[in-house]
C-alpha cells in the first residue's frame, strides 16, 4: 500500500479486534483480519500518537488513560496460558490526555483522567499487529455506559481537533458481534450478516446520503435490517460513532479498508483520511 494520509488532519480508523487475543495466537479464522491489521499501518503516515477508543472500556463519563506506562489488562478468560503472556510495551502520553479531557470538558461533557487504568485487548491486540515495536505512544477513552449512539458521535465531535496533532485515532471494535454464533456453527446468520453489513456500507459511504441523514441513520441504528441480530449489545459498534463524530466535520465519507470475514462472520473496517 502507499500512504493517501493528508498532510493536514490524521486519519480515523475504525477496525476490527477480533475475538480476544486469538489473532495474535494465530487462530486460522483471523488470517484476513490478521493480514489487514499487519498492512493497513503503511497506509497511515507516521502518528507521534495514538488514540484508540475500545469497546472494551465503559465509564459513567468519558474518561482518558494518563499514565505514562499503562499496564496490560488480559480482559479475557478460557485461552491458553501464553494469551496471558502477552505484552504491549506501549508508553501512554499523559499531555496528550490532558489535552483531550480539556476538549471534552469545554464541549460541557463530564470527563475524567485515569492515571491507573491500563491497556485492554482492544487496544493490544490490534496494535500488537499494527505497530509491533510499540514504539509510538498510546492512550485509551472510554466508551459511556449509557451507550447512547448521539452521545457518542457528540464525544467525537468535541475532539476532532486532535486529527491536527498526527494523533491516529483507532475505533476498537466489530461491526458484527453476535457471540453466539461465533461458536456455534449450527447457526446460519448470513442473510442477517449480510443485511447488517450492507446497511452500514451504504450508510457510512453513500454520496447520495446527506450528511444529516446519516447521523440521523447512525443514531437510529436500531431500525437497520438485523440490527440487533447483529449486535444483541452495541458497545462493539460505537467506537464506529466516536471515529464518525471525529471525522464528520472534514472527512464525512470513509474508505472501506475491510470487508471479509473474522470467524466465518462478514466484518468491516473504514478509514477516514
Amino acid at each position: 500500500m502507499t500512504s493517501q494520509v493528508s498532510q493536514s488532519l490524521s486519519p480515523v480508523l475504525y477496525l476490527p479486534h477480533g475475538g480476544g487475543p486469538l489473532p495474535i495466537l494465530g487462530d486460522r479464522g483471523h488470517e484476513k483480519m490478521v493480514s489487514f491489521l499487519k498492512e493497513i499501518a503503511s497506509e497511515l503516515g507516521e502518528p507521534s500518537a495514538i488514540l484508540v477508543i475500545s469497546a472494551h472500556w465503559e465509564e459513567d463519563q468519558a474518561t482518558i488513560t494518563s499514565g505514562n506506562h499503562p499496564e496490560i489488562i488480559y480482559d479475557y478468560y478460557g485461552f491458553p496460558a501464553e494469551a496471558y503472556e502477552i505484552q504491549y510495551a506501549a508508553a501512554g502520553h499523559p499531555e496528550l490526555a490532558k489535552d483531550i479531557f480539556e476538549l471534552i470538558a469545554e464541549n460541557g461533557i463530564p470527563a475524567k483522567l485515569d492515571d491507573r487504568r491500563g491497556f485492554d485487548h482492544g487496544l493490544f491486540v490490534p496494535l500488537k499487529l499494527m505497530y509491533p515495536q510499540a514504539q509510538i505512544p498510546c492512550i485509551q477513552l472510554s466508551l459511556l455506559k449509557n451507550l447512547d449512539p448521539e452521545k457518542h458521535i457528540s464525544l467525537g465531535k468535541a475532539i476532532a481537533s486532535v486529527r491536527e496533532k498526527n494523533v491516529l485515532i483507532v475505533g476498537s471494535g466489530m461491526s458484527f458481534h453476535n457471540l453466539k454464533t461465533f461458536f456455534s456453527s449450527d447457526i446460519d446468520c448470513s442473510k442477517e450478516n449480510e443485511e447488517f453489513d450492507h446497511w452500514l456500507i451504504e450508510t457510512c459511504t453513500s454520496t447520495v446520503i446527506l450528511s444529516e441523514e446519516r447521523e440521523q441513520r447512525l443514531i437510529e441504528w436500531e431500525k437497520a435490517p438485523s440490527a440487533r441480530f447483529c449486535h444483541p449489545t452495541e458497545e462493539h459498534l460505537l467506537p464506529l460513532h466516536v471515529c464518525y463524530g471525529i471525522a464528520c466535520a472534514d472527512t464525512p465519507i470513509p474508505k472501506v479498508v475491510f470487508n471479509d470475514e473474522v470467524m466465518g462472520r462478514k466484518v468491516t473496517g473504514f478509514l477516514w483520511y
